[in-house]
């Protein structure tokens, strides 16, 4: 296991050693996920462990990342903290024919022919990708002049909630 994350593995030797890479690394560090915060305050916790399928024989990179990003809320507009956890196995495939033969569980990862893989840019699109497309905190409630007063809604008299068109009935005669 290994603290330090390198900017770009051999994929094919970090399977073979069966290598794993754990730390954390400031947001700061993912230039497009910053993007997309509010803030590029915190940190990120990590696990990339690399690894062959015993009964399958397929290469893979399990990728777990952790992070409570600052989102800017879409409802209220005002920053919020979202905790945001990934877990993914990324199966390693240099050729997109080969992603129909994956089996369920395994997102595909393309990489090229001599196997250099950029590991930030890996968790740093399984975070991306994990984010919502619009993001609204949970704990906001819309205020009551918005909603408005559920007693406005209810009729002042069932038959007037039975047929809309009672009250044109009595100018037809």
């Amino acid at each position: 296991m290994s603290v330090t994350l390198p900017s770009s593995v051999d994929a094919w030797r970090e399977v073979r050693a069966r290598r794993s890479f754990q730390g954390q690394l400031p947001l700061s560090a993912f230039k497009r996920l910053c993007e997309v915060l509010a803030s590029p305050e915190g940190d990120v916790a990590y696990e990339l462990d690399f690894g062959k399928d015993d009964i399958l024989g397929i290469s893979y990179v399990a990728v777990r990342a952790k992070v409570s990003p600052t989102l800017i809320c879409q409802r209220s507009l005002e920053p919020f903290q979202l905790p945001v956890e990934v877990d993914t196995r990324l199966g390693l495939i240099v050729d997109e024919r080969e992603e129909a033969s994956l089996p369920e569980g395994y997102e595909a990862l393309l990489l090229e022919q001599d196997g250099k893989m950029d590991l930030l840019a890996a968790i740093e699109d399984e975070l991306l990708l994990a984010l919502p497309l619009v993001p609204v905190n949970p704990d906001y409630e819309l205020p009551e002049e918005i909603t408005g007063s559920d007693e406005e809604d209810v009729p002042s008299s069932p038959e007037a909630s039975d047929n809309p068109f009672a009250a044109l009935r009595g100018l037809i005669k």
